[in-house]
């Protein structure tokens, strides 16, 4: 019973590896040829649907840690993909004023370029139980370039968003109310790029 267990369980995270893989593989290419046709300003509206899908998607890798099917620490999971789903949902679907900023670009080029390496690395693992020694390499090195483009246009375009925030309130609760509880999107806006400081180091 153990060994139809595992079979079953790389079975699942090689359909979902794959599966993510090829979401974000249509980013890329929805958004380099966009970008080269239409310019920076139409990117946003070319990738959103897979976009969604595909960023959305990496919710369930939380789940895969906490029942135990991967490694991965949540600790370390959570704050990345919350962050992200953060920018995707919170941000970009939120504020549309942002869909122009060339940023958009360089985040969906960034992301995309990371995550098609990474899930196809897994991907391999799960399926065949080993990865090329090339495909090692990109997933281990070309974090130095894409990390901190990525991080930076995150950062800019939670900044560029909170004049938005503030003008619009959206997601804001105000008092009294019967929760007795309040919220404002704006501060908790301002208080992630604060997080992002000693954030960068640990992720």
């Amino acid at each position: 019973m153990a060994g139809v267990g595992s079979a079953v369980r790389r079975l699942y995270l090689s359909v979902y590896n794959w599966a993510v893989f090829f979401g974000w593989a249509q980013v890329l290419y929805y958004a380099v040829t966009t970008l080269l046709e239409s310019g920076h300003e139409a990117v946003y509206a070319a990738v959103e649907r897979p976009l969604q899908f595909a960023q959305t998607a990496a919710f369930l890798e939380i789940l895969h840690g906490l029942v135990g099917l991967v490694r991965s620490p949540v600790s370390a999971t959570l704050p990345q993909i919350g962050s992200r789903l953060f920018l995707t949902w919170g941000i970009l679907w939120s504020f549309p004023e942002t869909h122009s900023h060339i940023l958009v670009t360089s985040l969906v080029i960034s992301w995309s370029i990371t995550e098609i390496i990474r899930y196809s690395f897994f991907g391999m693992k799960e399926a065949f139980g080993f990865a090329p020694s090339w495909l090692l390499w990109l997933r281990y090195s070309t974090f130095m370039v894409l990390y901190p483009t990525g991080i930076s246009s995150e950062v800019g375009l939670i900044y560029i968003a909170l004049p938005y925030m503030k003008a619009s309130e959206k997601y804001c609760l105000r008092m009294p109310n019967k929760w007795n509880f309040s919220f404002d999107f704006f501060y908790a806006s301002i208080l992630s790029l604060a997080v992002y400081v000693p954030g960068i180091e640990y992720l």
